[in-house]
């Protein structure tokens, strides 16, 4: 147990600026004049600065830009330029160095995403809440903040017995300290003479679920209810107990929100997208606060930990093991469907841009093996602002989703199409030419501006530019990724700087390696059908896409001795050359005269596609019989003879299949 006053006479204790004294007794007046809100801010240059910057961020999304403070005010409105100036204060004095700064800097992200999520909450309950509660949603847990700067030797080993017990903060805060931070911020907002309501929404943001039951008649109620949502919420994001607050945020969504718990998941997404907002104007760092739904999946983990727990100390053996184990098949099943909603993004059901970012990767080095093409494709939804401003959000999330439905469509099984952010949609293409990826990008531009799309019964006309790009990772990868990112969003930009609706390509493939692509082609199983008009190109594209994916490529090497185009220790002396100057295989080889350009070409066409696995695929889907497969293969292999020798063996698999 500690004494009180050793708090309340600490010389670390948060305090207010005159700036926000001020401020703070005007928004108390009704009659307050706007000028003397103005003249207040303008005292202090560097809140001034502050605010008019926030202004013009995407948090608060005005029309046009405020170039002074005497314009932003107005706009703003008395409470949301009071609550910033307060926020840039606590946002200082929750700044600090040494061995507590992880603590300081969790009590500021956390506070950050509570006084989102209390707006988003408002907003859902009705818009005059929407900035007190901003406000008080960033105050509520103040005392903590009173707490690491006054007593933080006894503060510690609270926190690390809260988290280690997987317990409410304040309950183990109250039975070692004999205070908890909801006590101090009480405190904190009498001192600050903050108003009686703001003060009764504190005090009650840790109760119990029945003790708010038992608060419904109360006239703060809503504000109460909003308070101690948004608690639990920060919590769920910032908490190593995140099943606590899972559990908590369940029970208080479905009886005060009605909102299933389904729906849980995309509201918590809308949180974390208006957090990052909010973030950016208090210039904090959140790319270590999880998504939703992998916070959700170890929440998860937690309760049955603490259903295992519960059970145990059941004297119920039978009933407590069919207990566990039903709850642990449930949150299994649901960890399974979170595993998938991870990938996926919640409004259109396309890949996510997390699922994104780790294919990107997985493409660049299986190119970079075989000197494949690889190809994005940025999309950007025209004037979407516009749209969201003229029709409303609503109209602009119908908007999102025909956009998505049409372009995942159209897009082929082996490419893979998702939301990236905001309005923005990529598609990674698959062994792209740069003609091929422009008609893609092209026909895509073409079904969105087709898509009729209607508010209130008449046609809303939209639009996308799309930027494209092509092109093959070295072996040393450093950057290209980046690049190539880089080059299909500048494309995306050249679209939109040169009237919007169409269709900008770039290729970074060098001419060498272009007419090496070309080659491969030419020289590829499919297209000798093609050519021969065995089939046409829609048919023998449908067989390509019922192959199976080799999940590990033959190394060029090893097929070059397969078919006796060079021997073991030409392998070896290529492959030690390589180690040394980083370059490909086949670029090492021909520069050696070990082998041709032509017979490259030919040996990572059967590296990308083997015949003896299209002509077994032909065989499944019967468009061909086995014997004339093997002849059609033996007619292949002794076209391509001046690159490679026949290959008796695979004739034999094939004629014995």
């Amino acid at each position: 147990m500690i004494s009180p006053e050793k708090i309340w006479s600490s010389d670390q204790l948060p305090t207010l600026p005159a700036v926000a004294v001020k401020l703070l007794d005007l928004s108390k007046d009704p009659d307050t004049d706007i000028k003397d809100v103005i003249d207040t801010i303008k005292a202090d240059p560097a809140i001034t600065a502050k605010i008019l910057k926030a202004s013009n961020s995407s948090f608060f999304g005005l029309r046009s830009e405020c170039k002074g403070i005497e314009r932003a005010v107005p706009l703003l409105g008395t409470m949301v330029v009071t609550s910033l100036a307060l926020s840039f204060s606590l946002s200082e004095a929750a700044i600090t160095q040494g061995p507590l700064k992880s603590r300081y800097d969790s009590y500021w992200k956390q506070s950050i995403i509570q006084s989102a999520a209390a707006e988003l909450l408002a907003t859902r309950l009705g818009n005059e809440l929407k900035y007190d509660s901003f406000l008080i949603g960033l105050l509520q847990d103040i005392g903590h903040l009173a707490m690491l700067r006054s007593i933080p030797n006894d503060l510690l080993p609270v926190l690390e017995q809260a988290e280690k017990q997987q317990r409410d903060m304040s309950e183990v805060e109250t039975e070692v300290l004999g205070i908890n931070h909801t006590e101090v911020g009480v405190k904190m907002m009498e001192r600050w003479q903050m108003s009686e309501q703001f003060q009764i929404a504190i005090e009650h943001h840790h109760d119990t679920f029945e003790q708010l039951k038992a608060l419904q008649s109360d006239p703060n109620f809503n504000l109460i209810i909003i308070i101690s949502a948004s608690a639990a919420i920060g919590d769920y994001f910032c908490s190593p107990n995140s099943g606590l607050a899972l559990q908590r945020l369940q029970q208080l969504m479905a009886e005060f929100y009605n909102m299933p718990i389904d729906d849980l998941h995309g509201f918590l997404e809308e949180v974390k997208y208006r957090f990052e907002e909010a973030a950016q104007i208090f210039q904090v760092n959140m790319d270590d606060i999880e998504s939703p739904y992998e916070i959700m999946a170890k929440a998860n983990e937690q309760l049955v930990q603490l259903t295992m727990k519960a059970q145990v100390d059941s004297t119920q053996a039978f009933a407590r093991q069919a207990a566990i184990e039903e709850q642990k098949v449930k949150l299994e099943s649901e960890n399974k469907q979170l595993q998938s909603k991870a990938i996926h993004d919640p409004l259109t059901k396309t890949y996510n841009r997390s699922y994104f970012n780790e294919y990107f990767e997985k493409e660049l080095h299986r190119c970079a093996r075989s000197a494949q093409p690889i190809g994005i494709i940025f999309s950007d939804i025209d004037r979407f602002k516009s749209l969201n401003d003229t029709y409303g959000h609503q109209f602009g999330d119908l908007v999102l989703q025909r956009v998505a439905k049409v372009a995942s469509e159209s897009t082929r099984r082996s490419d893979i199409f998702c939301r990236y952010g905001g309005e923005e949609f990529v598609i990674m293409v698959n062994n792209p030419s740069e003609n091929g990826i422009h008609e893609l990008a092209e026909r895509l531009r073409k079904l969105i501006e087709n898509e009729v799309i209607e508010f209130e019964g008449k046609r809303v006309p939209v639009t996308a530019s799309l930027g494209a790009v092509v092109g093959i990772p070295p072996r040393d990868m450093t950057g290209f990724g980046e690049r190539l990112i880089a080059e299909a969003d500048e494309a995306m930009y050249n679209s939109k700087e040169n009237g919007r609706n169409q269709v900008h390509v770039r290729s970074i493939i060098s001419q060498e390696d272009n007419e090496l692509q070309k080659l491969v082609k030419r020289s590829r199983f499919s297209r000798w059908l093609v050519t021969k008009k065995i089939f046409d190109i829609p048919t023998i594209s449908k067989a390509l896409l019922k192959c199976p994916q080799q999940e590990t490529q033959t190394k060029i090497g090893e097929l070059a001795v397969n078919e006796k185009l060079l021997t073991s220790n030409q392998v070896t002396e290529i492959l030690e050359a390589q180690q040394k100057n980083g370059q490909r295989f086949g670029e090492i080889a021909i520069q050696r005269q070990l082998l041709t350009r032509e017979q490259v070409a030919y040996l990572l066409a059967i590296q990308i596609e083997p015949p003896i696995v299209l002509g077994k695929t032909l065989i499944s889907l019967e468009m061909l019989q086995s014997a004339e497969t093997a002849e059609l293969v033996k007619l292949y292999l002794s076209e391509f003879k001046a690159s490679a020798a026949p290959m008796e063996e695979r004739r034999s698999e094939f004629a014995n299949s």
